[in-house]
């Protein structure tokens, strides 16, 4: 009986096991099938990619603008010439400008990338700006810069930009509304403490602006200067480019902090969704490709009085004619718009430079400033510049709203963005779908997102210092060695075989092993089978790129947590400090 029991139950079992849906032939051919064909279709697009990089770069002014422009003001043709340059936004057909509108100027970032990603998209801070009928203007460069450029030759010649777009608007409701966006707003910020009565409202978009500040366990960009030992391979990498820094260096350090999605995602994206992706994929990639250059002097400028330095909170930069550049000179509403998910500029770093000059609410009144921040939950750095979604609510508000904040009397502000539901009183009095309001604010209120204690503050100063030390080290010992080695053309040489552009280049035409790929890939569309999505093998695929995603993603937190314990334990350590205390003198404990 005992037996007899067992065989019906192995017999029960078996059966159940014969009815399970195990993977067949049929689904392996048809995923096998399938997979070749994205593989082919993706080399396609990488051979696309690397094309359309190299035909963009090749342009006399490349950009990544979704509009119209024309041309009002060279920056090469100032007394003091840069590589700027001012166009107006030409408005799409159905859009109508108000003259009487304050006109806006967008100012985009040149932090490694070239001029365009405020208006890549038509929702975009300029399509959200025209829509609401406002005159809009577009302040980009060019990919070379004028030699000998300075970063205060770039402030001054964005300040006669500003003034050459008011006196096309004589008649405007208000002066011009400035948007710099990521580095380019700490650029404009400089600028309007040095012409504060040219400037309308500011609205600075991830844009640093103490650069010390942050929480423990995550931006660990911050600590970047300290592990190198300060900023003197910034002035190596000079040397060796012959004067000109390149800009995909500093593409190569935004790509570093995710290594997840820089060596796996990004690229398995476009694979799982190669009949859909690609378009989105290329169009963003023509951006993402095309570095930029500056004068070694202006990146050495940046890295050590800003970067490693962060002078501008401190009020310690002065202009060459003995100006010292005081945020506090701003008497324009500044509007500081950051997000929890950006880990290049973080809300601390956005927001801290109002701890650094005021002790309390009422120093910002007597100052006669009103501070307005808005934050975002989740959005990242990108994001905040790109997404369509962030554009057309937060941008959009903004927009609306500028000539209300432009009255608000001094103080500090938080704006806060709802949607209009049944809880929202006369709903019939508010214009679109969210309902934008003002809320006075504490520096508590700021103190509460976060920051540095007076040792994190002393570390940071500390690795200041020794910055200083090894650059005096580098120019006096090994600069004029490197200087004497490095020619145009080796320079010319590292720049074109930098990782950052040698994966463009490779996948092109200009690569003979690419030329065969077009042609695969038109059969391979006209002969499309994708796999169904219940097939077994796309799901084990699919758990095997969440696998490798996971571990990337595992070691790159492991690394940022080493970085940021390598800081803390080597620029805070007494023994660091104490030999640096001759130097730092009353920043000593």
């Amino acid at each position: 009986m005992k037996s007899s029991s067992d065989h019906r139950t192995a017999s029960n079992g078996s059966d159940s096991f014969a009815s399970w849906p195990a993977p067949g032939v049929s689904d392996l051919l048809d995923y096998s099938i399938d997979a070749w064909q994205r593989a082919i279709l993706l080399l396609d697009v990488l051979r696309q990619r690397g094309n359309n990089s190299a035909e963009h770069n090749a342009r006399k002014a490349p950009h990544v603008l979704s509009f119209e422009v024309e041309v009002v003001f060279d920056g090469r043709t100032l007394p003091r010439p840069v590589n700027y340059g001012l166009v107006r936004i030409v408005p799409p057909k159905g859009i109508t400008l108000d003259p009487n509108k304050r006109p806006f100027i967008v100012f985009d970032p040149r932090a490694g990338h070239g001029p365009g990603i405020g208006g890549m998209k038509q929702d975009s801070e300029i399509g959200v700006a025209l829509a609401a009928g406002h005159p809009c203007y577009f302040v980009g460069f060019l990919p070379d810069p004028v030699p000998g450029q300075t970063i205060e030759d770039v402030c001054m010649a964005e300040a006669r930009f500003v003034e050459e777009v008011a006196g096309r608007h004589p008649n405007a409701e208000g002066k011009p509304c400035l948007i710099g966006n990521c580095q380019a707003g700490w650029q404009i910020m400089m600028m309007s403490a040095i012409h504060p009565d040219i400037v309308g409202p500011i609205m600075l978009a991830g844009s640093p602006l103490s650069y010390w500040a942050g929480v423990h366990g995550k931006n660990p960009m911050r600590y970047l200067g300290g592990l190198l030992g300060g900023t003197w391979l910034t002035s190596l990498a000079g040397d060796l480019g012959s004067g000109i820094f390149d800009g995909a260096n500093l593409v190569a350090n935004f790509e570093s902090l995710h290594p997840d999605n820089t060596y796996w995602k990004k690229i398995y994206n476009v694979y799982s969704k190669i009949d859909t992706e690609p378009p989105r994929f290329l169009e963003f990639e023509k951006w993402w490709g095309s570095p930029v250059l500056l004068n070694a002097e202006e990146m050495q400028s940046i890295a050590d009085q800003l970067f490693v330095g962060n002078k501008l909170a401190a009020g310690e930069l002065r202009s060459s004619n003995g100006i010292r550049i005081d945020l506090r000179n701003i008497k324009s509403p500044i509007i500081v718009f950051c997000s929890w998910g950006d880990d290049i500029t973080p809300p601390q770093q956005a927001l801290g430079w109002i701890l650094d000059l005021y002790d309390r609410e009422d120093e910002i009144v007597k100052a006669g400033q009103t501070i307005v921040y808005c934050l975002h939950q989740s959005i990242g750095h990108l994001g905040i510049f790109v997404s369509g979604s962030v554009a057309t609510k937060e941008h959009g508000e903004f927009a609306q709203s500028m000539d209300m904040i432009d009255l608000m009397p001094p103080g500090l502000y938080e704006a806060v963005i709802t949607g209009v539901d049944e809880s929202v009183e006369n709903p019939e009095l508010v214009q679109g779908k969210y309902l934008f309001s003002l809320e006075v604010r504490g520096l508590d209120d700021i103190r509460k997102l976060g920051g540095n204690s007076p040792e994190d503050d002393l570390a940071f100063a500390t690795a200041a210092r020794v910055s200083e030390v090894n650059q005096g080290v580098y120019s006096t010992s090994l600069r004029p060695t490197v200087r004497a080695m490095a020619t145009e053309t080796s320079a010319d040489l590292m720049r074109r075989t930098h990782p950052n552009r040698l994966r463009f280049e490779m996948f092109s035409d200009d690569n003979p092993v690419m030329w065969p790929i077009a042609q695969w890939a038109e059969t391979v569309r006209e002969n499309r089978r994708p796999v169904s999505d219940g097939n077994p093998f796309l799901a084990v695929e699919r758990m095997v790129s969440e696998m490798m995603a996971g571990g990337l993603e595992i070691w790159g937190k492991a690394r940022d947590a080493a970085t940021e314990n390598f800081f803390l334990y080597t620029y805070g350590s007494p023994v660091v400090q104490a030999m640096a205390g001759e130097v730092l003198g009353p920043l000593a404990p």
